[in-house]
Formats: C-alpha cells, sequence, structure tokens
C-alpha cells in the first residue's frame, strides 16, 4: 500500500498544503496522512502514519523537511520504517530508500538540510540582536493575567481554541501556549 504524509508548519499555509495533497494523490498514495503542526511539536499524524504502515508498504512524502527536524530525527524515522520493513520515497529528489544509493542519499541530505536550517536560525537570531541594540526589535506582546484568566475562563466554558483565538482577536497558538503554560504551572504546585 503506498501512504502519503503531508504536513505545514502553520494553518495560513493552504496552498502548500493543498499542493502537497496534489501530488501525493499523483504519486498513488491510497491513504493520506495530513496535519498542521510545527516540526517541532507532536506530530501525532506523523506517529499514526508510521503506526499504521505494514511490510511491504511505502510512505511516500513531497519534502525531506516536511518529515524530519534533523538529521537524527530523519534517521529515527527511517529505522522505524525499516524496522517494519517500510519504504520511503521522497518526491522532490526522486529517492526511494529501498536502494542502498537512496539510503545514502538520504542522509548526506538530511545533514544538508539541518545544516541550512541552523545558518538560517544564526541568522534570524544575529538580526534579532541587531535590531534589539537599534531598539527596533519588540517581541512578542505580552499577555496580561485577566487575558490569560479570560482564555482559561472560555476554555473551562466549553469553547474551542480556535473560537477563544478568535473571539479574543489573539492567535490560536497563543492560547495553546497560555494553557500549556497554566497546565505546567497546576501540575508544579501539586508536586512540590
Amino acid at each position: 500500500m503506498i501512504i502519503g504524509y503531508a504536513r505545514t508548519s502553520t494553518a495560513d499555509q493552504i496552498a502548500g498544503f493543498e499542493s502537497q495533497l496534489k501530488e501525493l494523490q499523483a504519486a498513488g498514495c491510497e491513504k493520506i496522512f495530513r496535519e498542521k503542526a510545527s516540526s517541532v511539536a507532536v506530530r501525532i499524524q506523523l506517529q499514526s502514519a508510521i503506526e499504521f504502515v505494514r511490510e511491504g508498504d511505502l510512505l511516500v512524502i513531497t519534502k525531506l523537511d516536511r518529515l524530519a527536524r534533523s538529521v537524527s530525527d530523519l534517521l529515527m524515522i527511517i529505522q522505524d520504517l525499516e524496522k517494519k520493513k517500510v519504504g520511503l520515497r521522497i518526491l522532490n529528489l526522486g529517492m526511494d530508500t529501498h536502494t542502498p544509493t537512496g539510503k545514502l542519499m538520504l542522509t548526506v541530505l538530511g545533514g544538508i538540510a539541518q545544516f541550512e536550517r541552523e545558518i538560517m536560525l544564526e541568522r534570524q537570531r544575529e538580526g534579532i540582536a541587531k535590531a534589539k541594540i537599534e531598539g527596533k526589535y519588540k517581541g512578542r506582546k505580552s499577555i496580561t493575567l485577566d487575558r490569560q484568566q479570560e482564555v482559561r475562563r472560555l476554555i473551562d466554558g466549553g469553547m474551542t481554541k480556535a473560537s477563544v483565538a478568535k473571539q479574543l482577536e489573539i492567535g490560536e497558538a497563543t492560547v495553546y501556549r497560555i494553557i500549556r503554560k497554566q497546565i505546567t504551572s497546576q501540575t508544579i504546585k501539586n508536586v512540590g
């Protein structure tokens, strides 16, 4: 069976998501796991896809960066797939791990992708530092305690996180951050 996996980092990347789905369908994917999550977040659909595949199946992705966040992450995913005797195909590279050359190239390209990401993050940090020195960097707006309590009240009242974000005119990620922060502080209180 040919299984596809599509991911975008944010809900705003609709066009990129749709193009991934089209490519995966054109590649003959019979089932496609899809999610909108950053590469550093828990990728539930990726885990579901890995659990779903069976011996002889093929997992297809459009680009390497849609699958792994680092070389070590990539190697762990490949190892999980190899244990299950499942192949991996990366469409934009024309690469398939069913071949020794494909495995080698995937490892090399994963290293290059990680290097590029680290360089990009370094440039970003340098740019932020320069902007701070020049007084141009504002950073993320802080959310007041009253606003945080309002988010919690609305969630506890049964509203969805998306609805809360829309009503309060804040990002959905901010709602998740507030909830996560409250859960963490509550856990610390309970342990301590």
